[in-house]
């Protein structure tokens, strides 16, 4: 059964006149289930969608894979375009989501960033839950991943807001999208929060199949250290993907030394990347 990813938004364009942008969407199409997993942070998801001739009210459900505006701020428009869609994530997205960041004097808001009820004036019909989602016989939600892993933890600087004070986010909204083919699981991840090795091993238990034959999307390496960055390539060596491609939250480095790892199994994955496994 093949699958074919169109990544619509991301931090790079990989072609001519492509729109890029800090964000990610990608749109998954299989025999008969078509997902927009997340809708990066504006139009550009619009905009890179008609350059390539794809009308996204074909598609069967949108999927968030967690709060961030990064990953949620294209939906209004979307939506917008679509009309009635099926929205799903964890419940958690709509927590009072913050960052701290060195270069600003304050907490920056970092959630949704438009009122639930505006988008679902617009279509949206929200299904939130912890548990997995199956999307067809094949197509499946992670629904909230276990931390367990002793190498990956969040950032102590993503907060969310309680009150007048902030607590560390734990990020049980980080969920990734988890395909079935006859070669192994493809494992589609928004910005792996919760770690990629985690999302996988999470990925393997819930579908009982252990090989894994391609990791696309958000490994959040970018500020990893070199332990993590060398322990989470050895781990994806030691489950034998055959196919990676990273984007958005990994980072130049990150992203050198997986290339460098993986060499012709390795590849970017640029707003305008359209693969199809096998």
């Amino acid at each position: 059964m093949p699958v074919t990813l169109t990544t619509l938004s991301e931090n790079t364009a990989g072609r001519p006149y492509f729109m890029a942008e800090w964000g990610q969407s990608i749109l998954v199409q299989t025999d008969g289930c078509t997902v927009l997993f997340d809708v990066g942070g504006s139009n550009v998801v619009l905009a890179n969608a008609d350059k390539l001739g794809i009308d996204l009210t074909k598609a069967d459900a949108i999927v968030l894979s967690h709060g961030h505006h990064d990953h949620t701020g294209g939906l209004r428009d979307v939506l917008k375009r679509t009309g009635e869609k099926r929205v799903i994530g964890h419940p958690a997205i709509w927590d009072l989501k913050y960052a701290r960041r060195p270069y600003e004097d304050k907490e920056a808001f970092n959630g949704i960033p438009f009122a639930r009820e505006e988008l679902e004036r617009l279509g949206a019909s929200f299904e939130l839950t912890t548990d997995p989602v199956s999307l067809s016989d094949r197509v499946m939600t992670t629904g909230e991943i276990l931390m367990a892993t002793d190498f990956e933890i969040i950032e102590q600087n993503l907060l969310v807001k309680e009150g007048d004070g902030f607590r560390q986010d734990p990020l049980a909204d980080d969920l990734a999208l988890i395909v079935r083919m006859d070669q192994g699981l493809l494992v589609v991840l928004g910005c792996a929060h919760r770690g990629t090795i985690n999302t996988i091993k999470h990925a393997q238990r819930l579908t009982g199949e252990t090989r894994v034959y391609g990791v696309v999307g958000g490994t959040h390496l970018a500020m990893a250290s070199e332990e993590r960055i060398e322990r989470t390539i050895r781990e994806l060596k030691d489950i034998g993907v055959q196919k990676i491609g990273i984007s958005h939250c990994n980072g130049f480095f990150a992203s050198a030394r997986v290339a460098r790892a993986f060499g012709d199994r390795f590849f970017l994955n640029n707003a305008g990347t359209q693969i199809t496994f096998p």
